[in-house]
């Protein structure tokens, strides 16, 4: 089918526009944004792809998706194969067709990219993930392998917790999930946006999960009910991996901070999203947020917060960057998206103190207007404040979005565990072990914050490194020797 067009012809193909929601529709309701390719764009986007001989997609995807065999799968209109193939490296594929930033990773070094729009690797990903369920057939997964006997506890059910367990499951181990909220993860469904990734998604893969054997426990604080060390001598546990995410929220430490009204992005979202604040009085999480609102931060987390207080029936939802829209660390996709529902963005403005009444509620904030100076240690030009130039916005609420560190239970809670100066878990890059033997960590709480297929890309090296562990260091499982 594709192979019929010529190397020129499918290069001038135009890359196919994902399908979304009217904007002024979308802001007065929670359902997804993007709507998903149809079969026919799907196979003519297929047909762009020049199935290179040494592609470097591969290599710019974080788990190795043999991205030009599933892709060929798709010019022949067998979605049934493309999918099989993405399961081998991927076992979430519908949740990083969405939520990935495929545009820095895998699209960005595809070779059609050089002259013309790179192949939309993501959307078709999604593609077939979302054709599969549409079948209403039964789901397939990658066949688990002959049982070991060896047990390992998975702390945190997070994209690298999950991608972990997945890939650990499928080499025939005994996997159990520890995850200290009500629902499995992480970041997945406390953090993100039911218009951005609907949690019916999150649900359904983790579910596939379970097909494959993994064990999900749920309001299990490791740290709290029980210790790392207690999974080995307690639990009989032969390896253990931390995957705890970045969950610590940062605030700026100026004055008036402590106001009722100042929000911390993780608070904020997590009412919304895990405790349905947006459908308050039906779910007893009222978020109370008044008609304006502003959120400070531009990244991806700062996106969702604005976009969701717009939702939520804020009448001004204001953006304060201390950059520009150049610095802007969002997707271009999540920023697009949020101008186009009227979002209020001050470039060059930084908060510098919140304001509020005799209450201690929010009344306003005081934003210093920035230019950009020298480039700093990251090669960016620094914010520099401009003499003079502070301006009072009237506010109700105020959310911060300005990035989130280690979850810190954990590691504080484990004697001999070696962190860097941030609180991050200083691993082996190699097999993901820590200074602890037989205990591995993966994801933010390595990293810092990052993205969910940089999570799942650490779950898979650890997951090797775990079974490599197993295998030729403890050699019979603990089950046996009890």
């Amino acid at each position: 089918m594709g192979r019929e067009l010529t190397k020129k012809e499918r290069m001038e193909l135009p890359r196919q526009s994902m399908p979304t929601q009217d904007p002024m529709d979308r802001i007065k309701n929670f359902d997804e944004v993007a709507l998903g390719l149809t079969a026919e764009m799907a196979i003519t986007e297929a047909e762009r792809c020049l199935e290179c001989k040494k592609p470097r997609c591969v290599d710019g995807c974080p788990v190795g998706i043999d991205i030009p065999a599933f892709i060929h799968e798709m010019q022949e209109g067998d979605f049934e194969k493309a999918l099989a193939i993405i399961k081998q490296a991927n076992t979430l594929p519908a949740i990083c067709g969405r939520v990935c930033p495929q545009e820095d990773q895998c699209e960005q070094v595809c070779v059609v990219g050089n002259k013309y729009k790179p192949v939309a690797i993501g959307r078709l990903e999604r593609f077939v993930a979302d054709w599969e369920v549409a079948q209403g057939g039964e789901i397939v997964m990658p066949e688990r392998q002959a049982e070991t006997g060896f047990k390992v506890a998975i702390i945190g059910s997070g994209p690298a917790g999950l991608a972990t367990a997945a890939e650990l499951a499928m080499r025939g181990h005994s996997v159990t999930v520890f995850e200290a909220l009500h629902k499995p993860g992480g970041v997945l469904v406390y953090g993100i946006p039911e218009f951005r990734l609907p949690k019916k998604i999150v649900e359904d893969e983790v579910g596939n999960l379970e097909k494959l054997g993994v064990e999900m426990r749920y309001n299990w604080v490791i740290g709290k009910i029980a210790s790392v060390q207690e999974l080995f001598t307690e639990y009989n546990f032969d390896a253990v991996f931390i995957g705890t995410g970045a969950g610590l929220p940062y605030f700026m430490g100026i004055p008036g901070e402590d106001n009722i009204g100042v929000y911390s992005a993780n608070e904020f979202l997590t009412r919304v999203n895990l405790m349905k604040g947006f459908n308050f009085p039906a779910f007893d999480t009222p978020v109370g947020m008044g008609r304006r609102v502003a959120v400070v931060g531009s990244g991806n987390v700062a996106m969702d917060c604005l976009r969701t207080a717009k939702r939520l029936g804020a009448e001004e939802v204001i953006c304060l960057y201390r950059r520009t829209r150049a610095e802007s660390p969002a997707r271009l996709e999540e920023l697009e998206h949020a101008e186009e529902e009227a979002i209020d963005f001050r470039w060059l403005s930084s908060p510098v103190e919140i304001y509020g009444n005799e209450d201690a509620r929010v009344t306003g904030v005081r934003i210093q207007k920035m230019e950009l100076g020298e480039p700093d240690a990251s090669g960016r030009r620094r914010p520099v404040p401009i003499e003079g130039e502070q301006y009072d916005v009237e506010l109700d609420t105020i959310i911060m979005g300005i990035g989130q560190g280690p979850n810190p239970l954990v590691t504080q809670s484990t004697e001999g565990l070696e962190l860097n100066r941030w609180g991050n878990i200083v691993v082996d890059e190699e097999t993901m072990m820590t200074s602890i033997p037989g205990v591995f960590a993966g994801g933010d709480i390595v990293t810092g914050a990052a993205t969910v297929i940089l999570a799942m890309g650490a779950g898979k090296v650890a997951a090797n490194g775990i079974d490599t562990y197993l295998r030729e260091t403890v050699g019979v499982p603990k089950a046996r020797t009890a």
